[in-house]
């Protein structure tokens, strides 16, 4: 299932323009207003799983937080993210792998997922990522999590998803994480149609 995966995604980013995606942002606000909300610092390690070839890096550096990593199961598409950067991007680490089996080589301060999580609908996967997410975290830390809500598509790109609230994602989690905020996000996509995604903000708190 994962090298299908891979597979998948790397033909999308190989054969579409960076706007041709349903998914495109020009600007990552909701993200950014949350990563605003757990008072992100200079020194934080940031971590965006399946970032790909989003816009979310660019406004990060930008605010001076430097300490980026960048995750994505598609090599094609953290390449388009690396040509649009030029030599700001020398400045992330930049990583092709699959957060279910991606051992991480450091521990994150901000562990953001905006639209990753939600393709995983085995349960054997979801558990396997959250393993990973429990390594990586530092106890204290914020995860920033983005999915389909209850309401929203029940597939993207042609593949299933899995639905979340922010209820089903604090079962998944399991106690060590405290939900400090939980919002929807209608998200326009480029060809005018609505998207509605669920973003749930939690605490790493053991």
């Amino acid at each position: 299932m994962s090298d299908d995966r891979r597979l998948h995604w790397e033909n999308v980013y190989s054969t579409k323009g960076e706007a041709d995606v349903s998914w495109f942002q020009e600007s990552p606000a909701p993200s950014l207003d949350l990563i605003h909300l757990v008072q992100a610092k200079q020194s934080d390690a940031i971590v965006d799983v399946g970032g790909g070839a989003s816009r979310l890096v660019d406004s990060l550096l930008a605010e001076g937080l430097g300490h980026v990593t960048v995750l994505d199961l598609s090599a094609a598409a953290l390449d388009k993210a690396q040509k649009r950067l030029g030599a700001t991007g020398n400045r992330v680490t930049w990583i092709a792998g699959d957060a279910t089996h991606w051992e991480p080589p450091e521990a994150y301060d901000i562990w953001h997922d905006r639209a990753a999580f939600h393709f995983l609908t085995d349960a054997v996967e979801q558990a396997a990522y959250i393993e990973r997410l429990k390594r990586a975290l530092k106890i204290g830390g914020h995860l920033i999590m983005g999915t389909f809500a209850l309401d929203g598509p029940e597939k993207c790109s042609g593949l299933p998803v899995a639905r979340h609230s922010a209820e089903s994602l604090a079962s998944l989690l399991g106690a060590g994480f405290k939900l400090i905020d939980s919002r929807r996000h209608d998200h326009s996509t480029p060809w005018d149609s609505v998207q509605r995604f669920q973003f749930s903000t939690f605490q790493r708190v053991a």
